[in-house]
């Protein structure tokens, strides 16, 4: 068994001294194969191609042109929007990120815009409160008439007229 095993071993190892000199042996051209001639010397080789000129860049101007540049919007300064009757800092919250932040801006918005608002967030806030008031209370926040809201906002229970 173990002379199987050496006769094997030393055909592997033949093999491998056979594939190593024949690569060798290609790698160096014989002496029959190579020609007296340099390569552009052969009398049967075509005449050498010149490369052909590569045109002249022309110059040409670019003319710059103004690109308008754009301050990112930033949000106006903030009201406290839970001096309205009926938002608490959740709904003041969702107001913002809905991009109401000033009294003017929830003024604006009517009470179906501000459901829509509510319901994307969360479907219990429209439960809990009624913007119905909010743009009247919010428009005399917005103008400073703080007496005014406050008579408005003691006729209210939880923003809701009672």
């Amino acid at each position: 068994m173990s002379g199987g095993i050496f006769s094997w071993l030393v055909v592997i190892v033949a093999l491998i001294a056979l594939i190593i000199v024949l690569l060798l042996r290609r790698e160096e051209e014989p002496e029959a194969l190579k020609t007296p001639f340099e390569p552009d010397e052969r009398p049967d080789a075509a005449p050498p191609v010149e490369p052909e000129a590569e045109p002249e860049p022309v110059a040409t101007r670019v003319e710059s042109v103004p690109v308008a540049v754009t301050e990112p919007e930033t949000p106006p300064t903030p009201d406290d929007l839970k001096k309205i009757e009926g938002i608490g800092p959740k709904i003041s919250s969702v107001l913002n990120a809905a991009g109401i932040f000033t009294f003017a801006q929830l003024a604006e918005t009517t009470a179906d815009r501000i459901r829509e608002i509510l319901e994307a967030e969360d479907p219990r806030l429209n439960r809990l409160a009624d913007p119905t008031t909010w743009a009247e209370q919010a428009k005399l926040a917005a103008a400073g008439k703080w007496d005014e809201l406050a008579v408005l906002q003691d006729e209210l229970k939880g923003g809701r007229r009672v």
